[in-house]
């Protein structure tokens, strides 16, 4: 029961901290809690442990996949700020 306890706690951290990086995707905050929940609850019959942690490992490569898509959305915008002068002459 221990173990359950755990995996749930760590799916809904999981849960919070993908919805709190779809704040800023491309299509909309909307776009993004629709099919984030759409995920959650179409895995919420899933009981295997293992199962679960596979599924919680993917979902953390999904939040890296939007830092890095954040990152390199931040880095594109300061190199267009600062870097536009030079790439005109």
């Amino acid at each position: 029961m221990k173990m359950a306890n755990s995996l749930r706690g760590e799916v809904l951290n999981l849960y919070k901290n993908l919805l709190y990086l779809g704040r800023a995707y491309p299509k909309g905050a909307g776009y993004f809690k629709r099919h984030l929940k759409n995920v959650f609850l179409k895995n919420k019959d899933v009981k295997d442990p293992e199962k679960i942690k596979e599924l919680i490992e993917r979902g953390k490569f999904v939040m890296k996949e939007l830092e890095a898509l954040y990152f390199l959305r931040k880095y594109k915008a300061m190199e267009q700020r600062y870097y536009s002068d030079v790439k005109k002459t």
